[in-house]
């Protein structure tokens, strides 16, 4: 579901940024992270912090209230309905015209708001992706690293004109826009659970926001995800997810998963078809490959262990993409469908620069 700006009528707003935190059971991350948004280069009187508490076992609001900010801090709470519902539960009461997304497990530097108001010049319309890295000060497991790894090489390869950011490289853990332009495409799809940011990205790109990176706008990422289990998981669902953006934007091409597999090495290929057509029957190959990147992680062989990981977060990601078609038929169908649109509009259209690929969300 997507929804019109409450406040379509008023036409100014009492402060320049809103910055949003959706936070579930991380009341000791969430609570540093206020605090760090407390010594902001940026005037205090010219940002506001909303934090949408959704459903946490934990409750935060008397935690975050007692806090002694300069800001002003506003603490919402509400049964668990997801990311995409806590975060616009908060724009819909959001002040300011810039605003500011930012994971509860991230930490940020003091420039970080002014580098993130420094990426909209006036008249501009933009969504400006904030650089993620991995706090190194406590072990990160490998799957993190990965993570890593691939937003670097996003981050090459679009600063070296190889790639260009998509909608779809939206991500929520560290990205500002204006409040106008995320109304105007009537926000978050709540119904969405997974790839919301996504697909929001596909609807503000195709409304004319310019995907940017927010240079200098900087957060370490302290993720207390350590589950190799529940990271396939993870992975997988973002295979279904991302198959239900692109149903509900069929005619977007750059928005649709079976583009990876044009991306992919050649002789990786075949794996990720497989584990497309038949999920469960590739399943022990993705643990299998995932044994040996992590022995080989701990031999020291670390290119190897992430293009490993990589390996099978494809291979997860694609299973995803056949469980949610619901049979191998259906998936060879799809994948038919887009092959030949995919040259259609080779051959109608002139040669562009590859677009990026999303796999460094889920790693």
């Amino acid at each position: 579901m997507t929804h019109p700006d409450p406040h379509s009528a008023r036409e100014e707003h009492a402060l320049d940024v809103s910055v949003v935190v959706a936070t579930f059971n991380r009341a000791e991350s969430v609570a540093r992270l206020v605090g760090e948004l407390a010594r902001q280069t940026l005037a205090a009187d010219r940002f506001e912090v909303l934090v949408v508490d959704d459903g946490s076992r934990e409750p935060v609001a008397t935690r975050l209230r007692a806090l002694a900010v300069p800001y002003e801090l506003r603490v919402l709470t509400q049964p668990n309905a997801g990311p995409a519902a806590a975060r616009h539960r908060a724009l819909a009461q959001a002040r300011g015209e810039l605003v500011v997304i930012v994971d509860d497990d991230m930490r940020v530097t003091p420039t970080f708001l002014a580098d993130h108001v420094g990426a909209h010049p006036s008249g501009s319309r933009r969504a400006a992706l904030g650089r993620i890295h991995i706090d190194t000060a406590e072990a990160q497991p490998l799957f993190e690293r990965c993570h890593m790894h691939l937003f670097e090489k996003l981050e090459r390869d679009v600063r070296a004109g190889t790639v260009t950011l998509r909608g779809t490289n939206l991500y929520t853990g560290n990205v500002s826009f204006h409040r106008r332009d995320y109304f105007a495409v009537g926000g978050f799809d709540t119904a969405f659970r997974l790839s919301e940011d996504a697909e929001l990205g596909v609807r503000l790109e195709l409304a004319g926001v310019q995907i940017v990176f927010a240079d200098g706008a900087k957060t370490l990422s302290a993720s207390d995800h350590r589950s190799v289990r529940g990271w396939m998981r993870r992975s997988a669902a973002y295979g279904a997810a991302d198959s239900r953006v692109s149903q509900k934007h069929p005619e977007v091409l750059w928005a649709n998963p079976w583009r990876f597999l044009f991306l992919m090495h050649p002789l990786s290929r075949p794996a990720l078809l497989a584990s497309a057509l038949a999920p469960r029957a590739v399943r022990p190959l993705a643990w299998l490959a995932m044994g040996v990147s992590l022995a080989l992680a701990r031999l020291g062989a670390e290119r190897v262990a992430i293009a490993g990981t990589t390996f099978v977060y494809g291979v997860q990601y694609f299973s995803g993409v056949g469980t949610h078609a619901g049979s191998a038929r259906r998936a060879l169908a799809a994948l038919r469908r887009f092959a030949s649109a995919r040259r259609r509009a080779t051959r109608d259209t002139p040669a562009r620069t590859p677009t990026a690929t999303s796999a460094a969300r889920a790693c």
